[in-house]
């Protein structure tokens, strides 16, 4: 009964969802990353740079020539996840630290729940194992987080890499397998390897679409000012920005920077800023003024300021990775907010489907049957909750394979809000699938937050059920059955 009155509420995918309220008509200056916020890659990148690491694993590491046989697998992991450096474990932990059962990996398989329970002794991992604020694991912490969408390739490395050596009883290091992996994917991208190849093939890896020239466009013609601060080459931003804006592109642009060394950028006051002339080459000239159409490299946000005198709430920038991109910008600067998280977009068309409503429906059903009749120590009914718990168990296994068989949703584990989300919550004002979703606003439209219920502002489970208000197919004979 209730599935069709919740699925004429289905979920918008284009739409953009607020942490924090905020006005459109307050911002005057918007921003914006390059990888994966103006410009989106086609799924052969993922491929190209796993291919490009495992071969420098192989030829400049002097890793076995068989993990070769190992491909990129699409499907296998999800941003977010945590990897134990020195177990060298693949895993989902949430909100408040506890890795998520079931989704524990050494390299291609899964960890049984009780070997996890007696690592961890439990499944809580402690507060300084974690990842440093960066996502990083570093000065001791033995947790590295994988907020980047560049990150997927990497984490399918490892976890190939792992596989090989555990099925051929090769005895080795997991801090160096890490390191050296971790090494391969930088170097695919500071060796240029992934540049040249993009450069070469940009049909083949760049997804054109109209709509990020008609996000910008839009505006400009509401007299917003712009600017562009990524980590990408200067050659390599000119030519992506040509194919999928066109050649004027620079024109809609007050600032361009490249090379920023984000999130170096936001905090690291020493850099200056250079001129990139029309040939690529860094001019030594001292910067008093950043000027429309031209290309800057390097610099920092205080000289940035400094400069443009662009500062506090009335800035947005829009970015794809939450600690490099958005986090010191809304913690340390005042500045609003935006978070690209492409993944949304699939998720809630998942979420919109009547199998998954269905599921859900029934196993928030399960947990209230639980909740209201574990009061009951008579065998028969301990029999029944038993049966129910191991039926909950199921349906959950069955929600995670919604999304991603091995991990699930990038947003949550069971019941909690994943790490991911937590970290999203934190440092994005608002988040969405595109920059295609702000075409669907008006340029002053606010953005409000829902109001979610704290737990103790709900009605209990078993208030609901004795009042008979939750309507679910044979519900209300189990509670008259009570």
């Amino acid at each position: 009964e209730l599935v069709p009155s919740i699925m004429s509420n289905m979920l918008n995918p284009d739409a953009i969802f607020s942490n924090n309220e905020m006005s459109l008509s307050d911002i005057e200056i918007y921003g914006f990353d390059y990888d994966y916020t103006l410009v989106f890659y086609s799924k052969h990148l993922h491929t190209l740079i796993f291919n490009a690491a495992r071969d420098l694993l192989i030829n400049e590491h002097r890793y076995p020539a068989e993990i070769r046989k190992y491909d990129y697998d699409p499907n296998f992991a999800i941003r977010g996840l945590h990897y134990d450096v020195h177990r060298a474990l693949l895993m989902k932990i949430d909100a408040f630290h506890y890795i998520q059962l079931g989704t524990v990996y050494r390299g291609l398989s899964v960890v049984p729940d009780e070997e996890v329970i007696a690592m961890y002794d439990g499944s809580h991992v402690p507060l300084e194992q974690m990842s440093d604020f960066y996502g990083k694991s570093s000065q001791g912490n033995t947790m590295k987080q994988f907020m980047d969408i560049f990150s997927l390739p990497e984490m399918m490395l490892l976890s190939c890499v792992n596989e090989y050596f555990l099925k051929n009883n090769i005895d080795y290091e997991p801090v160096h397998l890490y390191k050296d992996v971790k090494d391969s994917i930088r170097d695919v991208h500071i060796k240029g390897i992934m540049y040249r190849a993009i450069e070469a093939d940009i049909e083949k890896y760049i997804c054109y679409a109209e709509q990020t020239r008609a996000v910008l466009a839009k505006l400009a013609d509401h007299g917003k000012k712009m600017f562009l601060i990524t980590n990408s080459p200067s050659s390599f931003v000119d030519k992506g920005m040509k194919f999928i804006v066109g050649k004027d592109w620079r024109d809609l642009f007050d600032v361009v920077i490249v090379q920023a060394d984000k999130p170096n950028f936001f905090n690291d006051k020493r850099r200056p800023f250079r001129k990139v002339n029309e040939r690529g080459v860094l001019l030594w000239d001292k910067i008093h003024k950043l000027q429309k159409g031209q290309i800057y490299k390097q610099g920092n946000l205080y000289e940035f300021l400094k400069l443009t005198g662009w500062r506090g709430s009335k800035v947005l920038y829009f970015g794809d990775h939450i600690y490099s991109d958005l986090a010191d910008l809304t913690l340390k600067h005042g500045w609003r907010t935006g978070a690209i998280i492409p993944e949304l977009r699939s998720e809630i068309k998942i979420m919109n489907t009547e199998k998954y409503i269905q599921t859900m429906t029934w196993l928030q059903t399960l947990t209230g049957l639980l909740e209201h009749m574990q009061v009951h120590r008579d065998p028969d009914s301990q029999m029944i909750l038993e049966e129910w718990r191991k039926e909950r168990k199921e349906m959950r296994e069955m929600n995670r394979n919604f999304f991603n068989a091995q991990f699930g949703s990038l947003f949550r584990t069971d019941e909690n809000p994943t790490y991911f989300l937590r970290r999203l919550s934190r440092f994005a004002d608002i988040y969405m699938a595109s920059l295609s979703c702000l075409l669907n606003y008006e340029p002053d439209y606010t953005f409000y937050p829902r109001r979610t219920p704290l737990q103790h502002e709900l009605p209990g489970w078993s208030d609901q059920l004795c009042t008979g208000t939750f309507r679910i197919p044979f519900l209300q004979e189990t509670v008259q059955v009570k």
